[in-house]
């Protein structure tokens, strides 16, 4: 087998809704979209982000009201605090602040609209650690 791409589908209320905000705020593309679908990706974050509405016909019967709760979507970035203050300057509001872990990994998180957490993380220990 060979996987030439990976994609996250989550299923929301509006789609439209999270797909702004991870345009807005995360830097995403719109790279496809249709009535109750839209595809995102960004060239440098290895995979693509697929909002599904939810009760979607074409999503099996046994998923179509699924939604995506308890997952966080987990984004490394180089600058975390600059992120923070970024996102903080354009208003988000930070539902876990910039904490740090023994092991090394430091992380903040907000919500988007439809309640998807969306966590920016340094996964860099720090030196010596």
């Amino acid at each position: 087998m060979k996987i030439t791409g990976t994609a996250l589908s989550l299923n929301v209320e509006d789609v439209a809704a999270s797909a702004a905000f991870l345009v807005e705020h995360f830097g995403f593309t719109e790279r496809m979209a249709a009535d109750g679908f839209a595809g995102l990706g960004r060239d440098d974050a290895g995979v693509n982000v697929v909002f599904l509405r939810r009760g979607l016909p074409t999503l099996p019967a046994d998923q179509r009201d699924d939604v995506a709760q308890g997952l966080i979507l987990a984004f490394e970035v180089d600058d975390l605090e600059g992120e923070l203050a970024r996102l903080q300057a354009a208003g988000v509001t930070i539902t876990m602040p910039l904490t740090s872990e023994e092991w090394g990994e430091r992380a903040f998180q907000v919500r988007d609209p439809n309640g998807v957490i969306v966590q920016l993380v340094d996964w860099k220990a720090p030196t010596g650690g």
